[in-house]
């Protein structure tokens, strides 16, 4: 039994009307409705109010609004629940997710088109802590405020340093005390201000719905539950849950998956092979540190206030004497599994730490992460008093790329979009949501002309991974299983040479997302074979024969990826873009002499299921043609 709790304001007759209008819409719709004024629903489960939405269909032709008049939760499971014929919500795209690229892509799409962003955990606080490159970041701003008037304000940096620290000594004769100083800003993010600038400010910009797709991906395009997800050549209907159990449909033009590394809903391309990813494996702690006894407080220990520490690999904190025997064995463990210091010093004393294993497969531990971090600031000398804040950091680096033809669109971390090399995304993500988001706004607003929608999802993946791209990811991707290989000294040497190639050189190759500062000097297959060659002649020779070895030993192994990235005889890699598939249009001239003569003929006059028109009957040629023509009426 169902009672109906009308506002004073609402007639009886609106009531009564809207409940016809929800009766005739679960037959059909793509009719067109009256919007009512909020009515209150209650039944025998729970309240719920309606929403005024837009119409579930997308003929470009039919502007009327919609009024749902929402249930409470179908007790039906998800595995049983067929697709329904009203939706609680449409939209042009759907956002599945809420970390960074998740809310840059939903932020500019939403400039031009209806968004929703849907996540149970939409209010969680983001927990990284992320760091970039000065002209990097500042490239993003230009890129948001120019085309596509989103301001990303000066508060979403926390700290600026001028300069950035390296420590590689202890190996090649670099003596251990020895800084490396690069000349080049680095940046903190403000990770509260920046999901402040990234979030809806009013009604022009994205909706959040707080739930959660349930589907997996079986095939291309094919999803378990049965109907939890469905595609057709007008959009998708994907159901939601919320932490309630509460599920909601939703009807969109397209989805974008930006749940992360291990999306369920997107494959991973089983037909390009592929080496699986590595894991960087980080644990940060947010410390306040004692300088009581401190003479020089312009540091904390060695690391300078003034300057952001990117790397400190060396280990000299395992040579304390005391307990040699196990000394040792933590020594060999960490040669063998290197890990590198990662330092931020923020207002007086306090600082962000994070021991970091770059790329490693199997991952390294978190646990040892905490343990070396604790131990070397012990040997320097660095009182910890306070920890504000904890961080375990899981990058999968590098792995598969999407499958091809998925109308689902993958974007950042399951569109493996991180550098294969660094671990680096952040930047890459904004920087990737602006081409993104272009070839997607242009699809769906087209002519007025309903989109092909296979090929908007086919534009978006291309506007990732071109051809050009997928070419200088594959470069990197060398560049993580050969660092992968490498124990400490071999990481001292290779990045004591990296740094010392011009800026322009290893910037580019840091960034490796076209529109990033110095980018253009790693887009072409002789901008990539100068900086390896470059590379080379700037590494200790034991690094550089350990190189040239594993650039041959890993062509052998894994095909033709790398000596495509390096040179123009291999072709490109195959392309994401949209391929029109053949019809099955038959020979329509043998087609219509076929109906021509059966129409003449005095023995048969049913035409044949093959020799039909698909069409409405047009004109056939022949004396005989208005008999054709009355044939095909009657069948």
């Amino acid at each position: 039994m169902m009672t109906i709790l009308s506002n004073n304001s609402v007639p009886t007759t609106a009531i009564i009307a809207g409940m016809m209008i929800t009766m005739m819409h679960t037959f059909s719709w793509q009719i067109a409705a009256f919007s009512l004024p909020k009515t209150t629903i209650k039944t025998t489960n729970s309240i719920t109010t309606t929403s005024v939405i837009e119409a579930a269909t997308f003929n470009p032709h039919l502007t009327a609004r919609l009024t749902t008049l929402k249930l409470s939760s179908s007790p039906l499971s998800a595995e049983t629940q067929p697709p329904p014929q009203s939706f609680d919500e449409t939209c042009d795209v759907l956002v599945l997710g809420s970390g960074p690229a998740a809310r840059a892509i939903a932020s500019l799409l939403s400039t031009n088109l209806d968004v929703i962003l849907a996540d149970q955990n939409y209010y969680r606080s983001w927990p990284p802590n992320y760091g970039v490159w000065e002209d990097e970041w500042e490239a993003i701003r230009t890129l948001y405020k120019d085309s596509f008037s989103h301001d990303l304000p000066d508060d979403c940096i926390d700290r600026r340093w001028s300069v950035t620290d390296c420590y590689f000594g202890g190996s090649f004769d670099i003596p251990t005390e020895q800084r490396f100083r690069i000349d080049r800003p680095y940046y903190r993010i403000d990770k509260y201000a920046l999901q402040k600038a990234l979030s809806p400010k009013d009604n022009g910009e994205y909706r959040i719905v707080k739930a959660n797709h349930v589907s997996q991906a079986i095939n291309v395009n094919l999803y378990s539950p049965a109907n939890s997800l469905v595609h057709d050549e007008l959009g998708s209907t994907i159901q939601l849950q919320t932490k309630e159990k509460e599920y909601v449909w939703v009807r969109s033009k397209l989805i974008l998956d930006c749940t992360g590394h291990e999306t369920k809903l997107v494959l991973k391309d089983a037909k390009i092979k592929s080496i699986p990813p590595g894991f960087q494996i980080a644990y940060g702690a947010l410390v306040t540190v004692d300088e009581t006894d401190v003479i020089d407080k312009t540091c904390i220990g060695p690391y300078d206030k003034e300057a952001m520490t990117l790397f400190d690999y060396r280990t000299d904190h395992f040579d304390d004497d005391d307990d040699g025997d196990k000394n040792e064995n933590m020594l060999k463990k960490a040669e063998k599994a290197p890990t590198f210091m990662y330092a931020m010093p923020l207002k007086d004393n306090r600082i962000f730490f994070e021991e970091t294993s770059l790329v490693a497969r199997p991952a390294l531990s978190f646990q040892d992460c905490k343990d070396r971090c604790f131990r070397r600031l012990d040997h320097l000398g660095i009182k910890v008093v306070d920890i504000e804040e904890e961080e375990f950091c899981y990058i999968p680096m590098g792995g598969p790329l999407p499958a091809k033809d998925q109308r689902v669109v993958a974007f950042g971390g399951a569109s493996a979009m991180v550098h294969p090399s660094t671990g680096y995304n952040l930047c890459r993500n904004m920087m990737g949501a602006g081409a993104v988001a272009k070839v997607i706004i242009e699809g769906l607003k087209g002519d007025g002309t309903p989109p092909n929608l296979d090929k908007v999802a086919a534009n978006a993946y291309h506007a990732m991974w071109s051809p050009s791209n997928i070419r200088q990811r594959n470069f990197a991707v060398f560049g993580g299983e050969f660092l992968m290989k490498q124990n400490v000294e071999g990481l001292r040497g290779f990045f004591d040479g990296f740094f010392r190639l011009p800026m322009e050189l290893w910037s580019g190759f840091l960034a490796g997302w076209p529109g990033l500062p110095n980018n253009d000097k790693h887009e072409t297959w002789f901008a990539r074979l100068y900086f390896g060659l470059t590379f080379v002649s700037k590494l200790p020779p034991k690094v550089a024969l350990d190189m040239l070895f594993s650039i041959i030993t890993y062509s052998v192994k894994e095909g033709i990826a790398l000596p495509q990235s390096v040179t123009p005889f291999l072709g490109e890699p195959d392309s994401y873009l949209y391929v029109e598939r053949p019809k099955n249009q038959g020979d329509v001239a043998a087609k219509n002499e076929a109906r021509r003569m059966i129409s003449e003929s005095k023995i048969e006059n049913v035409i044949p299921v093959p020799f039909e028109e698909e069409e409405n009957v047009k004109d056939i040629t022949g004396s005989a043609g208005t008999e054709a023509k009355d044939v095909l009426v009657k069948i």
